[in-house]
């Protein structure tokens, strides 16, 4: 019975390690700065803009340009953020929402 707690006991430990660690290497000291570009014009009525995202890549965050995508029912996008952490900035990014 000790074994098997200790066992459940080194994986919780590890996975909390791990989890901690794939983190912290999204994390930059200074957030890059705003992006300006110009949006395409809407193709219809039905469509959104998707804001443009900070992908993390070869060690740093590199900026993909927004597109236009259909309206989905039901959920709404919500646009990805910078999020300030004890180690520097992390990107949050936009996803679809339930509403």
């Amino acid at each position: 019975m000790k074994k098997h707690v200790y066992q459940l006991g080194l994986l919780f430990f590890l996975f909390g390690f791990s989890s901690c660690v794939v983190h912290e290497r999204y994390v930059v000291r200074e957030r890059p700065a705003e992006v300006y570009y110009a949006r395409p014009p809407q193709p219809s009525p039905e469509h959104i803009w998707i804001t443009g995202d900070w992908v993390w890549s070869s060690g740093g965050y590199r900026w993909r340009e927004g597109h236009w995508e259909r309206r989905r029912s039901g959920v709404r996008w919500q646009e990805g953020h910078w999020q300030q952490t004890r180690n520097g900035w992390k990107w949050i990014p936009g996803h679809w929402q339930n509403f």
